[in-house]
């Protein structure tokens, strides 16, 4: 009993002394490392939370060896941050290049799939960003921190309405109509047409069912449509 109320005391003991250390190194390493958390600052992370971790938890652990291993892996940040400034090469040697997902309104599936995104994980990233419609996407990029930033086209920039002139108009959302292979009917019910307009739209561009990747549909019948080659391009509209 004494023996465990001693432990129990070395353990809170630890906890006092080492979280103040690591909030000091946090601090010292920059805000940059809690922020976007690139790859590298992701590793520091997880590294500095089994030191803590295992500390912690076990009362067996010499606690300086603990504190001498947390400021050695906040000086390694703080050097290999100043080697990713100096030498751009090395910085793009251990991190994620960033990717683009989204151009002139095409989804680019070779570029998603050499990142392991889905054409969901992109619309999702796109819909926080408050874009219901690809179209209206000039270029839309998946950043190193995995954080997607988005490029609209002009037409479609955000505006005031003393810039227009005009009062505000709905909003548009383009729902899938195809993806994938599949075709998606209850977009065709909702926009009011049906499989043959589709295939009639398909015809009018000459492009094969089989070669679409992902479509979309709006409440103007107008069709967006990204193809499986990536270096294909298409007009994004046809009504």
């Amino acid at each position: 009993m004494m023996e465990t109320l001693q432990q129990s005391l070395v353990v809170i003991g630890r906890v006092v002394t080492i979280l103040p250390l690591l909030l000091l190194m946090t601090l010292f390493m920059g805000k940059r490392t809690i922020g976007e958390m690139p790859v590298f600052d992701v590793l520091i992370i997880i590294s500095l939370g089994s030191i803590v971790g295992a500390d912690l938890a076990d009362p067996s652990i010499s606690h300086i060896y603990t504190a001498v291993a947390i400021v050695a892996v906040a000086f390694l940040q703080k050097t290999i941050t100043a080697l990713k400034l100096r030498f751009r090469k090395f910085g793009r040697l251990i991190t994620f290049e960033p990717t683009v997902v989204i151009q002139n309104g095409q989804v680019l599936k070779r570029n998603m799939k050499r990142i392991g995104y889905s054409i969901d994980n992109v619309l999702q990233l796109l819909r926080e960003k408050e874009v219901f419609d690809i179209s209206t996407v000039q270029t839309a990029v998946i950043e190193p921190s995995g954080h997607l930033s988005v490029l609209k086209t002009s037409a479609d920039s955000p505006v005031t309405r003393e810039d227009l002139s005009i009062t505000n108009q709905p909003a548009q959302i383009a729902l899938p109509v195809i993806l994938e292979g599949r075709i998606y009917e209850q977009t065709l019910a909702e926009v009011g047409v049906d499989q043959a307009w589709l295939m009639d739209q398909l015809q009018l561009r000459a492009i094969k069912f089989e070669d679409i990747f992902y479509a979309t549909l709006n409440k103007q019948q107008e069709l967006n449509i990204s193809l499986n080659q990536d270096h294909q391009r298409i007009p994004n509209i046809l009504h």
